[in-house]
């Protein structure tokens, strides 16, 4: 059994629509480049130019957030959720 991502509304253009996706992965980076070889585009969207998860998008494996575990590294197994959630900020004062 794979790994299911939540796709977050505004990455869902670059799946198809699809709000849910599987992939396999045996990290949390791999999983990012597992996600960009069947869903090219989505990786600049989540990772700067260096790599990293920018800073306004968080991944979370089975609602922890990687930046509390091992970043990338963190590792994943079979039938694991991982959701990806870009932050909301704005509005008025």
């Amino acid at each position: 059994m794979p790994v299911i991502v939540r796709i977050p509304s505004p990455l869902r253009k670059l799946t198809g629509g699809q709000g849910e996706v599987e992939a396999k992965a045996e990290t949390i980076g791999g999983l990012i480049n597992a996600l960009e070889a069947s869903y090219p585009g989505i990786k600049e969207r989540v990772c700067d130019e260096t790599g990293a998860v920018r800073r306004f998008v968080n991944i979370y494996v089975n609602e922890e957030d990687i930046r509390f575990l091992t970043h990338q590294d963190t590792p994943l197994k079979d039938g694991d959720h991982v959701s990806i959630v870009p932050a909301i900020a704005g509005g008025r004062r």
